[in-house]
């Protein structure tokens, strides 16, 4: 048999070349599904929502892992739940914020799941928390065993509509933001708006970060209800005015029935549909990031290095707006937002409690920053930057000077406004 003869083995992607065989070639495919999950009230004992994978023979146990801020105000719930269902379980408190979003916590993790002999399969674990927590416990997860299930409960805004709902697991490392992490998706994430009502006004700004992210990139009528009730949903905490979200058809797809006639959805409820939405829309065809011109990147080139500088000064979703805020300026000289775009956008911001400039946007920090994004996306800026409201571009050519002149002019901006 010539040297260069392929010979397909006995499985479809597995190929064997040359004879002697010179080199073995395997071609196989990871399928991924994983659900999102509206569930109301999701701590009432009366709700199975937590435990319906519960499958299999012998007692039902779980880990649970939280933060100190989520244990102090629903601990004694959360273990209540449990009891309440006769469920063996454990639970680990980690300490909050991003400061801790390390190594070292994703091991504590581990440790934990050690020590509690977890099952791989059958005792998912479950991460009740914000983005930082979420992206621990996913992370530890993804290496435990190489693969143990996870389900995610977010109890922040931001958790809700971006770290919920994607999957991206990471930690900070060595200064940069989430340099170390996996793609692992929990198999379940489960909605429950009712603990946005403990978190203070900034955190709820810090989530409407993200959705206005959405809006900008994909989605005008996203930005008009914006800018529309976006000083009302923040007061309100996104909470419909009967407590919860008017149900629509569940078999109506998300796009078409927001606004069908005679299923009016409110504000909130309209807000947080569409931003999960536009999210998983972008995310599904490219979960694998296989594709790095990626619009949900938007606002995600120079907040990185912003917000691990400005530490803990910026939340994530505040360091995301002051970067939309400078690549809104930048796109405004390039003739991509006009001038009363630009006014719109920083309006909206403002009204929902967010900044728009930090005295770290300067050359010494931005600069870095993009060379680190450039590195990132595979030596190219895939910089997207918005073409008017509900929409973006592309670009790989901004320059030292065209950044430091956008910086400034928001800068300029800034301080007219505020005078």
């Amino acid at each position: 048999m010539p040297q260069d003869t392929q010979v397909t083995g006995t499985k479809e992607g597995l190929f064997a070349v040359g004879s002697p065989v010179t080199h073995w070639s395997v071609q196989t495919s990871n399928p991924v599904q994983y659900e999102v999950h509206v569930s109301d009230d999701i701590l009432d004992p009366a709700n199975p929502a937590i435990l319906e994978d519960t499958e299999g023979a012998g007692p039902v146990r779980r880990l649970v892992v939280t933060d100190t801020v989520v244990d102090a105000l629903y601990g004694e719930r959360i273990r209540a739940y449990f009891d309440h269902h006769q469920v063996d379980h454990e639970i680990l408190v980690l300490a909050d914020s991003e400061q801790h979003k390390s190594i070292e916590a994703v091991l504590a993790v581990t440790e934990k799941l050690d020590a509690f002999g977890i099952d791989r399969r059958r005792e998912p674990v479950i991460a009740i928390g914000g983005g930082v927590l979420m992206d621990i416990v996913g992370f530890a997860s993804s290496l435990y065993r190489r693969a143990t299930p996870f389900i995610r409960i977010p109890t922040t805004l931001i958790g809700l509509v971006d770290a919920g709902v994607g999957a991206k697991t990471g930690v900070n490392h060595n200064g940069h933001k989430n340099r170390l992490g996996t793609y692992f998706p929990a198999s379940r994430t489960l909605l429950d708006r009712s603990f946005l009502t403990t978190l203070d006004t900034r955190h709820i700004s810090n989530g409407l970060a993200e959705i206005l992210k959405i809006a900008l990139i994909k989605d005008t009528r996203l930005f008009d209800l914006l800018e529309h009730h976006g000083e009302t949903v923040l007061h309100n905490k996104l909470q419909s005015p009967d407590g919860r979200g008017r149900p629509s058809p569940a078999d109506v797809p998300v796009d078409q029935r927001l606004s069908l006639p005679g299923q009016p959805l409110d504000p909130a409820t309209e807000i947080i549909e569409r931003a999960i939405h536009g999210m998983l829309e972008e995310l599904q065809p490219n979960l694998w990031e296989k594709q790095l011109e990626r619009v949900v990147d938007y606002g995600h080139t120079f907040s990185p290095t912003v917000e691990m500088h400005a530490l803990p000064e910026l939340l994530h979703g505040e360091a995301v707006s002051i970067d939309m805020a400078l690549t809104t300026v930048l796109a405004e000289h390039r003739g991509l937002v006009t001038p009363f775009q630009r006014q719109r956008i920083l309006t909206v911001m403002e009204r929902l409690g967010l900044p728009s400039w930090h005295p770290l946007c300067t050359p010494d920090v931005l600069l870095p920053a993009l060379r680190d994004t450039v590195r990132h996306r595979d030596g190219q800026q895939r910089l997207p930057l918005p073409w008017g409201i509900g929409s973006a571009v592309f670009v790989n050519d901004v320059s030292e000077d065209e950044l430091a002149q956008a910086a400034e002019a928001l800068r300029d901006h800034v301080r007219t406004v505020s005078r």
